[in-house]
């Protein structure tokens, strides 16, 4: 074994340690990455919500725009229940 050999990381210094740090933030941040990733392509929400609205807001934007009118706005509140 020459000089050095087997100690180079250990004469690092104040260099080796910041390495270190920034190689183990970025450990962290990658596997943050990770999770949301995988979260967000399984279609995973939080508390409980879905992705869909509700009948009553469906309902609600059709009348708004003027898709239906209120005839058949009241009708549907009543069939639904709403």
């Amino acid at each position: 074994m020459g000089p050095g050999m087997m100690r180079w990381g250990y004469n690092m210094g104040w260099f080796g340690m910041i390495i270190m740090g920034i190689f183990w933030i970025a450990v962290i941040v990658g596997i943050i990455f990770l999770i949301r990733w995988l979260f967000v392509s399984t279609g995973v929400k939080g508390h409980g919500t879905t992705s869909e609205d509700s009948p009553s807001e469906i309902l609600k934007r059709r009348y708004v725009r003027g898709e239906i009118n209120k005839e058949k706005f009241e009708q549907k509140k009543k069939d639904f229940g709403y």
